[in-house]
C-alpha cells in the first residue's frame, strides 16, 4: 500500500514526497464545487510544508481548524447579515466550504493564518531519530562484531 493516497476530493494524505507527484497528476474540480476552495501545499523543506487556501472574503473568525485523529478539517462558514452593500456584480465567492487533509503520524500542525487571502497552515515533519535514515560506514566495526567475522 501506498504511505499517500488522494482517492477522495476532499481528502489529501501529506507526509511524504509523492504527495507532490500525486497532487500534480491530480486536477479534481467538477460542478459540485468539489474543487472550491483551491489550494497548494508547498514543501519548504525536507521537514517542514505549507497549505494554502485561498480564502478571499473569509475573516478569522468565519474559519474553524480541528485536527482529531490525524485528520486536518478546515471549514469556512460566511456570517449571514455582515454584507449589507449593493453589489452589481459579485464575482467572489464566499460560499462555505470544507477541506480535509489526513495527516501521516508524523505530521505535526505548528499553526495557522490568513495572509493576504490565504489561509496558510504550517506543518512539520516530526520524525523520530529511530526512524530517520542512517549511514553505516565500512569496515568501521566495534570489536564485538570484529570477533564474529574472524570465527
Amino acid at each position: 500500500m501506498s504511505n499517500l493516497a488522494f482517492n477522495f476530493p476532499r481528502d489529501t494524505f501529506l507526509g511524504f514526497d509523492q504527495l507532490f507527484n500525486t497532487l500534480a497528476e491530480t486536477n479534481v474540480t467538477d460542478a459540485r464545487g468539489v474543487g472550491y476552495p483551491p489550494y497548494n501545499v508547498i514543501k519548504r523543506d525536507d521537514g517542514h510544508f505549507l497549505i494554502e487556501i485561498a480564502v478571499a472574503g473569509f475573516k478569522k473568525d468565519d474559519i474553524d481548524l480541528t485536527l482529531e485523529k490525524g485528520v486536518l478539517s478546515i471549514t469556512g462558514k460566511k456570517h449571514s447579515g455582515a454584507d449589507t452593500r449593493d453589489y452589481t456584480h459579485r464575482g467572489i465567492s464566499q460560499r462555505g466550504f470544507e477541506r480535509s487533509f489526513t495527516l501521516s503520524e508524523t505530521i505535526k500542525v505548528v499553526g495557522a493564518d490568513i495572509v493576504d487571502g490565504l489561509l496558510v497552515v504550517i506543518l512539520e515533519n516530526d520524525i523520530p531519530e529511530a526512524d530517520k535514515p542512517q549511514t553505516i560506514n565500512l569496515g568501521d566495526l566495534p570489536k564485538h562484531a570484529k570477533k564474529l567475522l574472524l570465527g
